[in-house]
């Protein structure tokens, strides 16, 4: 698995700002954390999806070809600190749900 943090710079309201992903050797996602603007967050995994965010349907380009796009900031992060930011908003999703 690979990991990606991407900072989407735009003046959408409805869009992410930052869009974390692990993406397989296909390059495809498996699991997703959209950071809005706001605080909100979305998820996506093959079971979940939350606040409308969905798992990509074409493989993701490499890093190099998303980074030509100057809208985009995109950075390698490891397994570890895609885990804790996963673990985190899976635990406020819950949280959410209790409510």
């Amino acid at each position: 698995m690979k990991y990606l943090k991407c900072k989407w710079i735009h003046d959408f309201m409805n869009e992410p700002t930052i869009i974390i992903s692990e993406i397989d050797e296909n390059r495809f996602e498996t699991r997703k954390i959209e950071i809005f603007r706001d605080g909100k967050f979305g998820l996506a995994a093959p079971n979940l999806e939350y606040m409308n965010t969905r798992l990509g349907e074409v493989p993701l380009p490499d890093m190099e070809e998303i980074a030509k796009d100057e809208q985009f900031e995109v950075q390698s992060i490891s397994s570890q600190e895609f885990n804790e930011m996963w673990r985190d908003k899976i635990q406020s999703f819950i949280r959410l749900l209790k409510d």
